[in-house]
């Protein structure tokens, strides 16, 4: 099998997008790993030990995912197949989007009030009654 891009015309965002968040995952790996390694004591040596272990991760995990997914096929053909599904997804617009939220944060409000007033005017009297609360 060869190593060039397979399908390479199709799903360019979502390969795009997805290589941007697995080398942003493992650049973040990488950096606790030294911070791992800088645990160790090893002296003088540590930076050594760090950069060679960085470049070594770093070259074996991004060739693992240059080739899960750019070369590997039924990867590609998964992250084509997403980016052809998300083409025919209905987006809300920004009017739909803002009142969905006040409505949200509206009901939210009224509950926390009618919470508040069973708790107030119900609960705390009959916990008082109980001399389960003081005072």
């Amino acid at each position: 099998m060869a190593i060039g891009i397979y399908k390479q015309g199709q799903g360019y965002w979502t390969r795009l997008m997805s290589a941007i968040s697995g080398g942003t995952i493992l650049l973040m790996g990488v950096g606790w790993l030294a911070q791992q390694i800088t645990t160790m004591g090893l002296g003088q040596k540590t930076i050594y030990v760090q950069g060679i272990t960085a470049a070594v991760v770093i070259a074996v995990l991004g060739w693992f995912l240059y080739y899960l997914i750019y070369v590997k096929p039924k990867v590609g053909d998964f992250l084509i197949a997403t980016e052809g599904e998300m083409k025919k997804v209905n987006w809300s617009t920004k009017r739909e989007i803002l009142g969905s939220t006040w409505v949200v944060i509206g009901l939210t409000l009224l509950i926390a009030v009618i919470i508040f007033a069973l708790d107030y005017l119900i609960f705390t009297p009959f916990f008082r009654w109980c001399n389960v609360l003081e005072g």
